[in-house]
């Protein structure tokens, strides 16, 4: 995780049963343990690690050694992560005593309680914690691990954006193998079903379950916001198009509205940075950061605070989402001019020249493409001018050339991968807000299922330097979410494949090539 996205603890310690493993029943001999993790705790212990955060354990046993736990928890790398552990029958006391964490911590080498973070589900975990003098995460059934910790983390004063890039897990390899084995035994030709195989593999590893659930209900988040560029004569359109075209999404008369109605996909509109008033009484969220970018052309298009502030719109709307029920997140966005900030995160993030991510956004002519380009490569200029050499950090990107709503997306991009949902890309602004949240926490790639091929170049461009391939090429440029919407039933039959055909040893057909 990068640095610009500060925690506010150096050590997480965890209970055990109950915490991070079903709790056995009382009396269960020790020979009959058998561990069942709860909320996918190995790729969350990964997480936190990948963090930079030191990981230990407390757990009350009346009969359990050290050596005991950590033979029963060394599935899947368990035991490896929790570097320091310690069994209120070593130490003889058990909580609520702190004695444990306060042992833990110290092994650990956190001399200051307060930057430690103590995750159980039990009151006496709660008060241990708070003799020890640490902060607590309590977990249940409605607030399961990760979820508990990205609460926790904000609550003592991490960003939204920082909490969910903490919580980005790696996917499950083993379940992407087992979705890959059971494709081979489905009543098809090994492969005969192309991509579907792969994104129904892909889905697989995300959810860490095989079959995976199906990707719904599905929740579009729309980011809308202004740009200061606009008065280099980038497009034809006047900014007050932006407000407009928002409220006509909020009511259901956009295209991406359609589309959405179509599929069954709910539609959240957010101003982060639209700069003038939209209509009273739309059903907008106003989030807005500041009313619309400065010119990039001369100067960064915003603060560094004010970049931060639009990721953490981003990051909390996708948790607020996944709270609310959806399974699978799309990204959507509003905002006249905004090909052009998009076309100069590509050229900076993907070290490319502007004319080869430039293209004629709502239809310029050729006058003013050639403007566009001449705007964007004194952008990059500009930046370069100050030592940058290559790619540059996503967040200086981001501050120096991107938009209000690329910065919300790249949040999104992350707390969808923090909250373990697929997000289905849209088109150029989506792409190069990838980039912007690829570059500062790289494990989101494998969350994101790219919609459609805009042909926008600077979305090829991203696209590719990323590696990923977009699902359907319809010739799409109107942005708003609409190539996202139109991918998901494919998100979601990939799914259904892997959960509802029927295998050939099920359907009592035989597998071998009669011409073999």
């Amino acid at each position: 995780m990068t640095a610009a996205l500060p925690l506010p603890f150096d050590a997480v310690v965890f209970d055990i049963g109950g915490t991070l493993v079903v709790e056995a029943a009382p009396g269960t001999p020790v020979d009959r343990l058998q561990v069942t993790y709860l909320d996918g705790a190995p790729r969350t212990l990964a997480a936190l690690a990948a963090a930079g955060l030191a990981l230990g354990a407390v757990t009350d046993t009346s009969v359990m050694t050290e050596a005991h736990v950590r033979g029963l928890i060394e599935l899947d790398g368990v035991s490896a992560l929790l570097t320091e552990l310690v069994t209120s029958f070593d130490l003889g006391v058990a909580k609520p005593e702190p004695d444990g964490i306060v042992e833990v911590l110290r092994r650990l080498g956190v001399t200051d309680p307060a930057r430690a973070l103590f995750v159980g589900d039990r009151d006496v975990d709660r008060d241990a914690a708070a003799a020890a003098g640490c902060s607590f995460a309590r977990v249940h059934a409605d607030e399961p691990v990760p979820e508990a910790l990205r609460r926790a983390f904000v609550v003592a004063g991490a960003s939204p954006t920082a909490a969910a890039a903490a919580l980005v897990a790696p996917v499950d390899a083993e379940a992407a193998a087992e979705a890959d084995a059971r494709q081979l035994r489905l009543t098809k030709p090994a492969g005969a079903l192309g991509r579907l195989e792969q994104l129904g593999t892909q889905l697989a590893a995300i959810a860490g379950a095989v079959p995976p659930p199906v990707p719904e209900p599905v929740a579009l988040g729309v980011f809308a916001g202004d740009h200061g560029v606009l008065v280099e004569g980038v497009s034809p359109w006047p900014q007050e198009v932006t407000a407009q075209m928002i409220a006509n999404v909020a009511g259901g008369g956009a295209a991406v509205s359609v589309l959405a109605r179509q599929v069954g996909v709910a539609v959240t509109v957010v101003d982060v940075g639209v700069a003038t008033p939209w209509p009273e009484g739309a059903a907008v969220l106003d989030r807005n950061v500041r009313r619309g970018t400065a010119n990039l052309a001369d100067g960064p298009a915003m603060t560094r605070d004010e970049a931060l502030a639009a990721l953490d719109v981003g990051a909390l709307l996708a948790a607020d989402l996944v709270a609310e029920g959806a399974r699978a997140l799309a990204t959507g966005d509003m905002g006249i001019g905004n090909t052009t900030p998009s076309a100069a995160l590509v050229a900076l993030l993907a070290d490319q020249p502007a004319a080869a991510v430039t293209g004629r956004g709502t239809g310029i002519d050729d006058p003013t493409l050639a403007k566009k380009v001449a705007v964007i490569e004194r952008a990059v200029a500009r930046v370069r001018q100050q030592g940058v050499e290559g790619p540059v950090d996503a967040l200086v990107a981001l501050t120096e050339v991107g938009g209000l709503e690329h910065a919300a997306l790249a949040g999104f991009v992350i707390g969808a991968a923090a909250a373990r949902v697929p997000v289905v890309i849209d088109g150029v602004i989506a792409a190069s807000a990838l980039l912007v949240a690829h570059g500062l926490v790289p494990g989101v790639l494998p969350y994101v299922v790219a919609g459609h091929r805009s042909v926008e170049p600077g979305a090829s461009v991203a696209l590719a330097h990323l590696g990923l391939e977009p699902l359907v090429d319809l010739g799409l440029r109107l942005g708003e979410g609409t190539g996202a919407v139109l991918a998901v039933p494919i998100v979601q039959a990939a799914a259904r494949i892997l959960g509802e055909m029927a295998t050939f040893d099920e359907a009592g057909v035989t597998d071998e090539d009669p011409a073999g």
